[in-house]
Parts: C-alpha cells; sequence; structure tokens
C-alpha cells in the first residue's frame, strides 16, 4: 500500500483512499434443504377432518330444518363433527 504524500515529499502512514485493498468475507453456505418435507397434514387426517365437516354439516343442517333457532343448530353440528373425529380417527386406516 502506498501512503499519502504530504506537501513537504514525506510520506505518512496512512494508505491511500483509491488504493485501499477490500477483502470479501465469504459467508458460509447453508445447508441443502431435504428433497421431499413432511406434508402439513396426512391424507388420512384430511379424509378424517372432511368427514366430519360433512357429518357436523348435514346434523346442523337437519336440526336448523327442524324449526331449532340458528345458533342451537351450530352448536349441534359442531358437537356432532367433535365428537365424530375421534370415532373416524378409527374406522378410517
Amino acid at each position: 500500500m502506498r501512503g499519502v504524500q504530504n506537501t513537504d515529499g514525506r510520506r505518512s502512514g496512512l494508505p491511500d483512499a483509491n488504493t485501499q485493498e477490500k477483502t470479501v468475507s465469504s459467508l458460509p453456505s447453508s445447508p441443502p434443504e431435504p428433497p421431499d418435507p413432511k406434508p402439513f397434514l396426512t391424507l388420512h387426517t384430511v379424509v378424517v377432518l372432511l368427514v366430519a365437516f360433512a357429518i357436523g354439516s348435514t346434523v346442523g343442517g337437519l336440526t336448523y330444518l327442524n324449526g331449532t333457532p340458528v345458533p342451537g343448530a351450530t352448536l349441534a353440528g359442531l358437537l356432532s363433527a367433535g365428537g365424530s373425529v375421534p370415532v373416524l380417527r378409527h374406522l378410517i386406516q
């Protein structure tokens, strides 16, 4: 590296701004991602939840058509859907 020349002809110990060496720091490479990540939901879980949704919708709709107010029919549908999940989990394998 060259120093900066003073007006009296001597060089100072400071490096010239135009000749400063620039170093590039290399970042560590990230590990490769696994080729096949696990699915968010398995096929078994999706089937169980879809059938539970169908059961809950059917029970809620039939309860509403029977003359029960909407909040009561919604509650009946949610309870039947939630109650059917453990049963469906064991039936569908």
